[in-house]
């Protein structure tokens, strides 16, 4: 059982402390897919009482990234090759219109916000360190959704970020250390291409960018998660054929 030491207390409800605490560890691996969220355990690594953990576990179960079990419980989703292309599907076409919206509408704040999370990411390099650099990843994309200013494509996204595994991806960091110098590079470059055109407010430009880095993903997803490419490639060729009509 993975111990929660990291309880960063704040102003937050505890029950969306304790989710906070939660979503860090899966999203860094530390749970698995199918591993339980044991109420018991949790409450007594965290130091606390089991309602807010329970309530905690619930507001996992409603962002996507656990299920609950009749029964049996709360355990770390488990995901389909169905949902896998399907989340994918979904992370495509909100990543180009997230982009387009921001890049009419982001400030010079929320620029230099995402600035600031690209330099702390290039400090995350090594092997141990792709949990935190798993978790800015994660930020600079959830405020880039922020700056579009659509409180509706915010929650959506949210969701579908959750639902898309890139935990699983990770991991292939770990069975195949030689892939994590390419890796962050390239990760890199590909935000800096969203930053650059996002703080030039080329809508367009931050539309391709956005969707090559998602495509991107999805190589991973064909080589590492043994998704059939054929099946990635037909959510892209919709999603372009959408985004065309769109113009």
């Amino acid at each position: 059982m993975v111990s929660i030491q990291d309880r960063e207390l704040s102003h937050k409800p505890l029950k969306e402390e304790i989710f906070d605490a939660l979503h860090r560890h899966i999203i860094a691996g530390k749970y698995g897919p199918g591993d339980w969220l044991r109420q018991e355990d949790i409450a007594s690594q965290m130091g606390v009482s089991m309602t807010p953990v329970r309530e905690a576990l619930d507001l996992l179960v409603a962002s996507g990234l656990a299920e609950r079990v009749p029964y049996r419980g709360v355990r770390v989703r488990e995901m389909s090759t169905k949902d896998i292309v399907e989340a994918y599907g979904m992370r495509l076409v909100l990543e180009a219109m997230i982009a387009r919206d921001a890049a009419l509408n982001i400030t010079p704040d929320q620029i230099s916000g995402l600035k600031k999370i690209l330099d702390e990411m290039k400090k995350h390099v090594k092997l141990n360190e792709m949990p935190k650099e798993r978790q800015l990843s994660r930020e600079f994309h959830a405020a880039i959704a922020e700056a579009s200013g659509n409180s509706l494509l915010i929650k959506l996204y949210a969701v579908v970020a959750n639902a898309f595994p890139d935990w699983l991806l990770y991991e292939a960091l770990y069975r195949i250390p030689d892939l994590v110098n390419s890796s962050v590079a390239q990760t890199f470059e590909e935000h800096t291409s969203i930053l650059n055109a996002l703080s030039h407010g080329d809508a367009d430009k931050a539309v391709r960018a956005s969707i090559e880095h998602v495509q991107d993903s999805g190589k991973w997803l064909k080589e590492y998660l043994d998704v059939p490419a054929e099946l990635l490639r037909e959510k892209e060729q919709q999603v372009m054929h959408l985004i065309k009509k769109s113009k």
